[in-house]
C-alpha cells in the first residue's frame, strides 16, 4: 500500500538519524506532491508514524520527529476534549485537508472508530474545533473607550485567532455564519460598538458583516501561504525572485504598474499581512467615522 511505503521511507530516515528529534517532517501536501498520491494517503502515512510515536504535530511548525521520551504512545483516557485539541493541533500544523477521524485516532493511540463514541464525524468535529478556538480570547467585562477603540480591539482579537489557527478563516462563507456560542461573543462585542453609530437593525447587520468579512478576507491568505510554501518549498521572497522575469507581459503598456515595481525594486518591499490588516482596519474605521459623523 502506498501510505505504508511512504511511512517506511520516513521511518528509515528517522532511524538512520537523517531526521533528528525536533526536525520538521515533510508536510502532508509535500508528501502527496512528491509521491504522486492523494492528500488522504499522505496523511495516513503520517498518522501511522504518529501512532508508532515517531512523529508529532507541532502547532505552527508542522509535523516533527518526536523525542525519544515522547515515543511509545499516550496512555491518557480518550475524551471529547482531547479529540478536539488533537484535531486543532493537526489542523494548525497541516491544515484542514490533513484532518481525518482515523488520523486523530492514530495520533491518540486509539482504535480507528474510537473517536466516534465522542463525536459524530468530521463535520461536527470541525464545529467543535472552531468553537474552542474562538473561545481562546475574550473581552473585558467592563468595556472602555469609544466605539472605534472597542471595534479596533475586536478586530485585533479576531486577527490574533486567525494568526494562531490559519484554517479558521477557511470554514464558511460570510453568507452562512457558523452557529457557534463562542463566535457569538465576538459578534456581540463588535455589534455593541457599531450600535453607537445610531443605525437601524439592517444597517447594523450590514456593517457587522462588512467588519467581519474584512478580517476574514485578509486572514484567508494565511493558510493559503502555508499551502503554497509546503507545495513549492519556496519562501515568499524566493517565489517572487522567480516570478520577476515573468512580469513583463503584465506591465507592458501600463506605466503606473511599471513605475511602482521599479521603485519597489530599488527601495525594497515586503508584503506583511499584519501591516495590511492594520492599514485596512484604519481605513475602514475612518470611512465609518466619516459616513456617520463620528
Amino acid at each position: 500500500m502506498k501510505y505504508a511505503l511512504i511511512a517506511e521511507e520516513l521511518r528509515g530516515r528517522i532511524t538512520r538519524g537523517e531526521l533528528r528529534p525536533g526536525a520538521r517532517v515533510p508536510s502532508t501536501r509535500r508528501l502527496a506532491t512528491d509521491h504522486g498520491v492523494a492528500m488522504a494517503t499522505a496523511a495516513k502515512a503520517l498518522a501511522l508514524l504518529s501512532q508508532e510515536g515517531l512523529v508529532r504535530a507541532e502547532p505552527r511548525s508542522g509535523t516533527v520527529v518526536a523525542g525519544r521520551e515522547r515515543r511509545g504512545g499516550s496512555q491518557q483516557a480518550l475524551t471529547r476534549e482531547r479529540i478536539v485539541r488533537t484535531a486543532i493541533d493537526i489542523a494548525d500544523a497541516e491544515g484542514l485537508a490533513a484532518l481525518s477521524m482515523r488520523g486523530i485516532a492514530a495520533r491518540l493511540g486509539a482504535a480507528a472508530m474510537a473517536p466516534y463514541r465522542y463525536v459524530n464525524g468530521k463535520d461536527e468535529l470541525v464545529l467543535l474545533m472552531a468553537d474552542a478556538v474562538y473561545g481562546e480570547r475574550g473581552y473585558p467585562t467592563e468595556p472602555s473607550g469609544d466605539w472605534r477603540e472597542r471595534l479596533t480591539l475586536g478586530g485585533r482579537t479576531l486577527w490574533s485567532l486567525y494568526r494562531r489557527h490559519p484554517w479558521l478563516a477557511q470554514l464558511a462563507p460570510i453568507t452562512r455564519p457558523l452557529p457557534l456560542r463562542n463566535l457569538g461573543t465576538h459578534a456581540e462585542w463588535a455589534l455593541a460598538a457599531l450600535s453607537e453609530l445610531g443605525v437601524d437593525a439592517a444597517t447594523l447587520c450590514d456593517l457587522h458583516v462588512l467588519f467581519f468579512s474584512y478580517i476574514q478576507g485578509i486572514a484567508i491568505h494565511l493558510e493559503r501561504e502555508q499551502h503554497a510554501l509546503a507545495a513549492s518549498g519556496l519562501s515568499e521572497e524566493q517565489w517572487m525572485d522567480r516570478q520577476t522575469p515573468l512580469m513583463a507581459p503584465m506591465t507592458s503598456g501600463r506605466p503606473v504598474f511599471t513605475r511602482m515595481l521599479h521603485e519597489l525594486g530599488e527601495t525594497g518591499y515586503d508584503l506583511v499581512l499584519d501591516d495590511i490588516f492594520e492599514s485596512g482596519m484604519r481605513a475602514l474605521l475612518d470611512g465609518l467615522a466619516l459616513r456617520f459623523g463620528r
